[in-house]
């Protein structure tokens, strides 16, 4: 009785060598070279295994390594920066510095960490305001206080308001690197600006954007009351109307 045998083949030998086992009629063992082969071929899949594996181990902390490196990096808006400029992290933190600030002239810059425009001025405004130590230079991260910027119709950055004193905002403009002198001449012309403190406080932002920020729960703002002296003004003026309507 004839038994019939399913092909055998080993990878990497001959197809003769295949053929002359199952012609052969004899038990299939298998020879000390094949076996050597199986052995490395096995061992030679377990190594290529363990490579594959350790390297992925091995990029994984190479990679988040390298982006912690690259985040410190791009924080260049806390790099060079003079005693005199204030980063502001909150709408109120704003609202009360420029409230204190006597007569002194308060630059506020807003900034994105991500605009190249903002990088490539910092340097400059750096120096600028080491040359004009008593300026105060405000920075407003647009990212971090996007409700309040958006309330003061912050749209293109990089962008600067100049306060002083009881005369409140003075100018507003959008400036870069090359037109740096539109800054200069700026801060030129109004940091040697007379200012009388007896017509009032610091006046800051306006009543309006006051208001509005505080609607938006970004600040606690109340409108000020009359005071009685205004009161007895109004008083006076009033009978001296109805003379002039009687008349």
């Amino acid at each position: 009785m004839a038994s019939s045998l399913n092909p055998i083949s080993f990878p990497g030998y001959p197809t003769s060598f295949n053929e002359t086992l199952i012609k052969s009629n004899r038990p299939l063992t298998p020879s000390v070279h094949a076996t050597d082969f199986l052995t490395k071929r096995s061992q030679l899949f377990s190594v290529q295994k363990g490579l594959t594996s350790s390297s992925w181990h091995a990029k994984t902390p190479i990679h988040a390594h390298a982006s912690i490196c690259v985040s410190k990096s791009m924080r260049w808006w806390e790099k060079t920066l003079k005693p005199n400029m204030i980063e502001i992290n909150s709408a109120q933190e704003l609202v009360d510095t420029l409230s204190n600030s006597g007569d002194r002239l308060v630059i506020v810059e807003f900034y994105s960490p991500g605009c190249g425009g903002c990088k490539s001025l910092h340097p400059k405004i750096c120096q600028l305001a080491e040359s004009n130590p008593n300026t105060i230079f405000l920075q407003v991260n647009y990212e971090e206080l996007k409700p309040m910027c958006h309330s003061l119709h912050i749209h293109v950055l990089p962008f600067f308001r100049f306060y002083k004193g009881s005369q409140g905002k003075l100018c507003s403009f959008s400036c870069t690197i090359a037109t740096i002198k539109k800054f200069k001449d700026a801060v030129s012309k109004h940091k040697n600006d007379a200012c009388d403190l007896n017509l009032g406080p610091a006046k800051g932002l306006e009543e309006s954007e006051l208001l509005t920020l505080s609607s938006i729960g970004q600040i606690s703002y109340h409108l000020p009351q009359k005071s009685n002296e205004e009161d007895v003004v109004l008083e006076e003026m009033n009978p001296s109307i109805n003379k002039l309507l009687l008349a």
